[in-house]
This record gives structure tokens, C-alpha cells and sequence, in this order.
């Protein structure tokens, strides 16, 4: 990493035995009530991937917890084929043991989430989410096709609806890093991706309802949309918004230019050359719950109507 910091290995189990990997990014400075942030990363997507962010957090007085969901990266069992693990898997086991985990770690210790696209999806699904203080969101949303972006829908509709979904079913597995797309994942988060509707249903181990579990959930949320982004739309990021009931929710919309740049799509807030330019959005929320003076960007009016 660049601050010339690296993560500290983590081993954890989720409640239903499932052992998990990642790392812990101990603030280097620790500054008095500063929280102990958890990334919730992407659909497929390695937790190093956000490396130098949680470095960047750690320098600036946080400690944090990047994690990999069951299937992926330093969770990735020995044989994936045939793996049975799926979207809820993620939120309602993975992102609640890391969740968990913080909070055992740092007890009395504000708990904060930055997610990114499906990972603002997971955290309404761990029950521990309702003691976290503050959200960050980047691109996050759940991935519904008639909200991809209208240039893009088509190619997008025909991999990750149709693609996808049949080279699971081939393989007992997406071979997604052959094709150069993302890590290997599970079959059963393929199909939840293709199959995704208007409106998410699903049952939750615990018998609670799924929006009433989302609205559960107090802390407040900024949602960063970049505009360039063919996932994170304004539909697509309002929608999953929608369930977060409980949440003052800031729907900021960023351009590239106003970083300086041509792109940044889906992947690139987290690249560590926008350290002086986005980074501070994020860290200003978690340390304060509010945009910084003078933020690019605009807000979205309204926000947040009903999910479908």
C-alpha cells in the first residue's frame, strides 16, 4: 500500500459455522471517537481490492475490517463447484459475522459501513445493522435490468441475465476469471443476479420480514452515484434506497469531471488516485454524518419513493 500499511490477517465464522477471511487495518493514530469502519464490498470482488481505501481510513485515526463473502477470495473454499451460498447468504451470515466481529473487537466503539454496489443490498439484510452509526454507499444497488443505464442494457441484460446464469448452471459455478469479468463466484449468487425483480422478496432465516428489516435501520446514509456508472443510475440507487425507511438518506450524484478525470464507472472511487479528490466525501461522512464544505456533485430531490 501506498501508506506503506498493510492489513493484519483475520479469521472468523459466520453463525452457521462458515469460516470466513480478511483483514483488520488498526488505525494508526487512534483519534477519540472515531469509529471501526466495515467495507461491504461488491458482488465477486476481493477484499483487497480495498486496501489502500482502509489504509487511507486507518491513517486517518479509523480502524476497519475488509472481509471476503463466503466463495470469494480469502473465503473461497477449496472446490466451489456445486458451492451452495447466494446473496442472502452474504448479508444476512457474512457481513453480519464482520459486523459482529467489529464489535466484539471494539466493544463501546461506533460501528460505521462503507459498501459498495451490492454491498449496500447485504447491509440491510445483517441483523447488526441496526446498531450501525453512519453509511457510506458507492454505486449501490441490486442489480435489477430495467435500471442499468439505456445505452448499456442490452449487453448487459444479455451477460448478466442470460450469460451468466447458463455458465453457472453449466459449470456448478461462474468461471468469471477466465472470462476477464471478476472473481469465480457461487451459482447461487448468479442466479440471484439474473433473476433479480422490480422488487427483491425473500424470506429471512429469522422469520423477519425483509422490509422491516431494512427499516430497521436508523444510521444515516450517503449514497454516492457516479454518473458514468451503467449500474448505479438514479432509478437504480433510488430503488434500493427505497427500503431504508428508518434512514436519512443523501443521494449525492458525481460527473467524472468534477474529479478530474474522463471515468470512473462502477469500480474506480476506490482507486487510490482519487485520495484527494473523493476519499475526503467518505471520510467527512463517517467522521461527521455530512458532506464537506463546498462538495462537488449535486443531490438528487426527493429520493427514495416506494421499492417497485
Amino acid at each position: 500500500m501506498a501508506s506503506g500499511q498493510a492489513g493484519e490477517p483475520l479469521r472468523f465464522q459466520a453463525a452457521d459455522g462458515m469460516m470466513l477471511g480478511g483483514h483488520l487495518w488498526p488505525a494508526r493514530q487512534p483519534v477519540p471517537g472515531r469509529s471501526v469502519v466495515v467495507v461491504s464490498p461488491a458482488t465477486s470482488v476481493r477484499s483487497r481490492y480495498y486496501g489502500r481505501f482502509a489504509a487511507h481510513l486507518a491513517g486517518a485515526g479509523f480502524d476497519v475490517v475488509t472481509f471476503d463473502y463466503r466463495g470469494i477470495g480469502e473465503s473461497r473454499p477449496a472446490r466451489l463447484r456445486g458451492f451452495r451460498a447466494d446473496w442472502r447468504d452474504w448479508g444476512e451470515l457474512d457481513l453480519e459475522a464482520a459486523l459482529r466481529l467489529a464489535m466484539a473487537r471494539f466493544p463501546g466503539r461506533p460501528v460505521d459501513v462503507v459498501a459498495h454496489s451490492i454491498g449496500g443490498f447485504a447491509v440491510g439484510l445483517a441483523p447488526s445493522a441496526r446498531q450501525v452509526r453512519r453509511i457510506v454507499t458507492v454505486g449501490a444497488q441490486y442489480a435489477h435490468w430495467r435500471d442499468y443505464a439505456p445505452a448499456a442494457r442490452l449487453p448487459m441484460l444479455l451477460r448478466w441475465h442470460v450469460a451468466m446464469p447458463a455458465l453457472a448452471e453449466l459449470f456448478g459455478y461462474l468461471p468469471a476469471r477466465r472470462l476477464g469479468w471478476m472473481e469465480d463466484t457461487p451459482a447461487g449468487v448468479a442466479r440471484d443476479w439474473s433473476r433479480m425483480a422490480a422488487r427483491f422478496e425473500c424470506t429471512l432465516r429469522d422469520g423477519a420480514a425483509l422490509p422491516a428489516r431494512f427499516a430497521a435501520i436508523g444510521a444515516p446514509i450517503l449514497a454516492i452515484g457516479l454518473e458514468d456508472d451503467p449500474f448505479g443510475t438514479i432509478p437504480a440507487i433510488e430503488r434500493l434506497l427505497a427500503y431504508y425507511r428508518g434512514s436519512a438518506r443523501t443521494h449525492l450524484r458525481l460527473a467524472p469531471e468534477e474529479a478530474g478525470v474522463a471515468a470512473i464507472g462502477h469500480f474506480a472511487f476506490f482507486h487510490e488516485r482519487f485520495r484527494e479528490t473523493l476519499w475526503p466525501l467518505a471520510c467527512h461522512w463517517l467522521e461527521t454524518g455530512a458532506l464537506p464544505p463546498g462538495a462537488p456533485g449535486r443531490i438528487v430531490p426527493g429520493g427514495a419513493a416506494r421499492p417497485g
